[in-house]
Parts: C-alpha cells; sequence; structure tokens
C-alpha cells in the first residue's frame, strides 16, 4: 500500500494539475481505487512522514560514517557522505524543505555529510562470505528483504532481492558481497552498536559453517522463512 504526494496546486515552481488529472485518469480506468481502510492507512502514514524521513536520514547518515571508520569494511555506498563521488548531485538534488531542515542542524550533526535517506549498502573486506557471516550476528537489525519501515533491516542482495539474476551479471554490477541497510528510526547509538559488535565479531572466512555462516541454502526460500522465524518475522 503506497501513496502519492504532491505539492499543493499552488505551488509556484511546477504545475501539477496535469500529473493530477493523468493520476485521476489511471485510478479511474484501472480500477484502482483504495479501500477506506487503506485509505486510512495512507492518511496515518502520512502524518509522521516528515519526523520519520528526519529520523532515517540522521540515523543512516550516523551509520554510514560508522561503516566508513570500521576496518572491516572496504566500501560504503551512502551519497549523503561527502567523501562519497555523487555527493556534490545528491546535495543539489534536495528540495527546499530539506535544505531548510539542514540548515537548523548543529554544524557537528553534518561534519560527514549530510541526510540523504535511510539506505546504506556497503562491502566487507572478507568479501561475499563475511557478509554472510555477518548478518546472523546482528541483533536490531532484522533480516529481510523491505525497506523504509520504522525497524532497521539488513539483507544480502546476492541472496535475496537479486537472486535472479545471473551470477555473472551480479558479479559485474557490484551486486556479489554487498550488505544493504534499511535504516530505521531506532536510538542511534544502539544501531551503531549492533553493528559494531557484529563487525568485531566476524570470524575468519575459513572458519566455515560452523561460525554462524549463512549459506545459500539458508536464504533459499525454505532457509529464509527458517532466518525469519528466527527474527520473529512469523
Amino acid at each position: 500500500m503506497g501513496a502519492a504526494i504532491l505539492p499543493s496546486l499552488s505551488t509556484p515552481d511546477r504545475d501539477y494539475d496535469s500529473l493530477v488529472q493523468k493520476l485521476r485518469f489511471l485510478q479511474n480506468a484501472h480500477g484502482a481505487v483504495p479501500s477506506a481502510f487503506d485509505c486510512w492507512l495512507a492518511q496515518r502514514g502520512a502524518k509522521t512522514l516528515a519526523v520519520r524521513m528526519k529520523a532515517h536520514g540522521l540515523n543512516a547518515l550516523r551509520v554510514a560514517s560508522f561503516l566508513t571508520s570500521h576496518p572491516a569494511v572496504e566500501h560504503v555506498i551512502y551519497p549523503g557522505l561527502a567523501s562519497h563521488p555523487l555527493h556534490t548531485l545528491a546535495r543539489s538534488s534536495l528540495s527546499p524543505h530539506t535544505q531548510q531542515f539542514l540548515s537548523t542542524l548543529p554544524p557537528s550533526s553534518l561534519a560527514h555529510g549530510i541526510p540523504y535517506g535511510g539506505m546504506v549498502s556497503f562491502r566487507l573486506r572478507g568479501g561475499a562470505r563475511s557478509a554472510e557471516a555477518l548478518l546472523p550476528k546482528l541483533k536490531l537489525f532484522t533480516l529481510a528483504e523491505s525497506l523504509g519501515g520504522v525497524e532497521s533491516l539488513a539483507e544480502l542482495p546476492a541472496r535475496m532481492t537479486h537472486a535472479s539474476i545471473p551470477p555473472a551479471e551480479r558479479e559485474a554490477l557490484g551486486i556479489e558481497g554487498l550488505v544493504r541497510l534499511s535504516c530505521g528510526i531506532e536510538e542511534v547509538d544502539d544501531l551503531v552498536e549492533d553493528l559494531r559488535d557484529a563487525l568485531d565479531g566476524l570470524e575468519d572466512e575459513d572458519s566455515g559453517c560452523e561460525s554462524g555462516l549463512v549459506t545459500p541454502s539458508d536464504l533459499s526460500d525454505d532457509g529464509l522463512g527458517a532466518a525469519n522465524d528466527a527474527n520473529g518475522l512469523h
């Protein structure tokens, strides 16, 4: 269930009337009319959207900043980081409302960059094997494929969301060994400590499955269900 939230029709910088009319036509043509309950859910979510997005971004920036400093992490992908090659483009794409929000933050909050959404991806120096070994060690980050919720999630795209892509293509796209985090709105110090404990606890790559390694079979349909059961998703 999702909803499109558009600026007022009186917004001076763009004319949204044509877009609104197109969406109404498509809704009528496709029969995509939500129920009253779905509308209530969208309305309820919209009421807290602003505070949630601020928390998502600030938590993700703090998490990304921490990951760049950990010796087990090889590369962090978060355009909000000042060190990201597309940081300038990311900053230029911010809405006026977001820029106004940034102006209210203390300089210490922006020492390493700007909040830019809640999604953070990274690679470990130990490669795919270390990435698979990391997830069972996380306690606050839940093993799941979703994103954007109030809870923090972690997943391996190569074994989960992008498993259907041929291995050679996954390797070429840089998906192999990638860990994806969706940072929620929990206390950020707790999230950082959870990652720190998990990264510090990574065992040698040669320790195999006895270290609690997540194997491809663990992340198959049956194995993922077991992992979700262990994380309380069922």
